[in-house]
C-alpha cells in the first residue's frame, strides 16, 4: 500500500513474569483496514491488542498511532482519545441510564456540552438500533444490548481506530448477530477496526485481512477467503480444523 499505517507494530514483546506473552509482533494496518485477529487461548492476541492503546505495557519494540510514538504519556492520553475500545465484558455504569453511560464520556473526556453530548448519544443508540432502551438501566438489557451500548459509547468519542477484544465471546449465541450486524455496518462505513474474535462469519464478511496468532507470534496472515480455505502453514491448518466445521 502507498500510504501510511494508521498502526505500525515493530518486533513487539511483552513479559508477564517468565512467561513470553509476545515475541517480537511486527504489524501493520492501514486506514479503513478490517483486521481480525485469530488463534487459540494464550496465543497473544488480547495482550497485542491492549499494547495498542498502552492498556498493557510492553517491555520491547515500537508501538506507532496515527504517527504518534506510545512513548509519552501526553502521546498515550493523545492516542487514547482517538482509539475506542470494545471488550468481553460491557463494563457499563449500572447506575446510570443507557442514554447517561453514552454522554459521560463525551462530557467529561471530550468537554461538550449537555445538548451536544445528549444529541450524540441519542444518534449512535439509533445507529446500534436500540433507541427505545435510552432511559433503561444496563441491568435492563440483555447481554448483546449492553455490548451494543458499549459499542456507541466508544463510538460517540468519534474514534479514528475501533478495537474489539472478543466482543461477542460472553454472548449467548442467538445475541451474538446483532452484535456483529452493528459491527458489519461500521467496516462498511470505513472504521479501522482490529477484532479478535473466533467469528469466522464475520471475518469473511467484513475483513480485509485475517491474522493468525500463536505463541505470542504472528503465523500466517492472509484475505480471509485464502487464509481459511487455503492455509500454508501447519500451526494454521491445524487450528483452523478444530474451528471451522
Amino acid at each position: 500500500m502507498n500510504q501510511e499505517p494508521i498502526i505500525h507494530i515493530k518486533n513487539l514483546h511483552k513479559h508477564f513474569g517468565q512467561t513470553a506473552a509476545l515475541n517480537g509482533v511486527d504489524l501493520d494496518i492501514y486506514p479503513g483496514e478490517v483486521v481480525v485477529i485469530i488463534g487459540p487461548s494464550g496465543s497473544g492476541k488480547s495482550t497485542l491488542l491492549r499494547c495498542i492503546n498502552r492498556l498493557e505495557e510492553f517491555n520491547a519494540g515500537t508501538v506507532i498511532v496515527d504517527g504518534l510514538p506510545l512513548t509519552t504519556a501526553e502521546n498515550i492520553n493523545a492516542i487514547r482519545a482517538e482509539v475506542g475500545m470494545v471488550f468481553q465484558s460491557f463494563n457499563l455504569f449500572p447506575h446510570l441510564t443507557v442514554l447517561e453511560n453514552v454522554m459521560v464520556a463525551q462530557r467529561v473526556v471530550r468537554k461538550r456540552q449537555r445538548d451536544e453530548s445528549l444529541e450524540t448519544a441519542l444518534e449512535l443508540l439509533k445507529k446500534v438500533g436500540i433507541p427505545e432502551k435510552a432511559e433503561n438501566y444496563p441491568g435492563q438489557l440483555s447481554g448483546g444490548q449492553q455490548q451494543r451500548v458499549a459499542i456507541a459509547r466508544a463510538l460517540a468519542m468519534n474514534p479514528k481506530i475501533m478495537l474489539f477484544d472478543e466482543p461477542t465471546s460472553a454472548l449467548d449465541p442467538e445475541m451474538i448477530q446483532e452484535v456483529l450486524d452493528v459491527m458489519l455496518q461500521l467496516a462498511r462505513e470505513g472504521m479501522t477496526m482490529v477484532v479478535v474474535s473466533h467469528e469466522m462469519g464475520f471475518a469473511r464478511a467484513a475483513a480485509d485481512r485475517a491474522v493468525l496468532m500463536d505463541e505470542g507470534l504472528i503465523v500466517e496472515e492472509d484475505v480471509p477467503d485464502v487464509l481459511f480455505s487455503n492455509p500454508k502453514a501447519e500451526r494454521t491448518k491445524a487450528f483452523l480444523s478444530k474451528i471451522l466445521v
